[in-house]
């Protein structure tokens, strides 16, 4: 005789969820405790000068300069923004040259690179224009961005610098650069090296004018950039503790086999020493480069009353 059973689920019952009084009373209370991951990655940023964890917003209200000094190197929308009167500027569009024009072989290929630096900085090269008040004082200002290939000069760069100085001249005011680079850059060889020469004649039409060309020589200007546009400004500032030369310490050392000094190539040492006029924190920078313009177009103006 068969047996009558009934035949039992071999996965056991899950166990009810308990709820506190205060859950019974408030269903939505569960949720505003519950753990939540929404705080950035990025709320913290390393000094690079000392090790000190600084709070990010903090770091963006002093300019992105640490309690100890230390001047952080910023994108080109950044400095814009800190330049011109109420960080309001107009956009000029840079032109669009050829990519990879030597077809440069490398481990990634440079067409990547460049769509790479793109999309990480917004911009189209390593140089961007904006025109705008600086205090009161209009002028055209150029920004090299490191972030986008070590601020390398190619020929996206060399056609923006082109294009500044010609809207400084047709707009009858001041071109003013803001400088970081490596130097020439590598995969447009000779291409790269023209740019030189061609930034130097444009700024020939600008002193033709006799509009004012102000520097402001941020870390690091070495290279082709230092050799060329970089050191031909009426007027030479540089933000604090900037790298400025041409080649490396190491390689210097190594070819006149001599020690050099402590801060070689730190704009403190340079300005001692002539090759820059002043060293001036990032805070500083717009009224400094407003008297210096409104300065250097009194002659102008008079010249123009005459």
């Amino acid at each position: 005789m068969a047996e009558n059973r009934t035949e039992k689920s071999a996965r056991p019952a899950a166990p009810r969820e308990r709820s506190g009084w205060l859950a019974r009373i408030a269903p939505g209370v569960r949720g505003a405790f519950q753990k939540k991951n929404d705080t950035p990655e990025n709320l913290w940023v390393k000094c690079p000068d000392t090790g000190e964890m600084i709070y990010r917003p903090d770091l963006e209200a002093s300019l992105w300069v640490t309690p100890s000094g230390f001047h952080m190197r910023i994108g080109a929308a950044q400095r814009l923004r800190y330049t011109f009167d109420d960080g309001q500027f107009e956009k000029i569009a840079s032109p669009v040259v050829l990519d990879d024009p030597l077809k440069f072989p490398d481990e990634k290929p440079y067409a990547d690179r460049l769509k790479a630096a793109r999309k990480t900085t917004g911009e189209q090269d390593s140089m961007a224009i904006g025109f705008g008040q600086i205090q009161g004082q209009p002028a055209v200002v150029i920004v090299q961005d490191f972030s986008f290939m070590g601020g390398s000069l190619g020929m996206g760069a060399g056609e923006t610098f082109v294009k500044a100085a010609q809207e400084a001249v047709t707009r009858n005011v001041p071109l003013v650069i803001f400088t970081a680079s490596g130097g020439a850059r590598m995969q447009e060889g000779t291409l790269s090296l023209m740019q030189m020469a061609r930034t130097t004649l444009a700024l020939n039409e600008v002193k033709a004018a006799g509009l004012p060309y102000v520097v402001v020589l941020t870390d690091p200007t070495t290279g082709g950039v230092l050799a060329s546009y970089a050191m031909l400004g009426d007027v030479h500032l540089a933000e604090p503790n900037a790298t400025i030369g041409f080649s490396g310490r190491r390689v210097i050392e190594q070819t006149i086999r001599e020690t050099l000094p402590p801060g070689f190539q730190k704009s403190e040492f340079l300005v001692e020493r002539g090759m820059i006029d002043r060293v001036t924190t990032r805070g500083e920078l717009p009224a400094v480069l407003s008297s210096i313009l409104k300065t250097l177009m009194m002659g102008r103006a008079a010249s123009a009353a005459a």
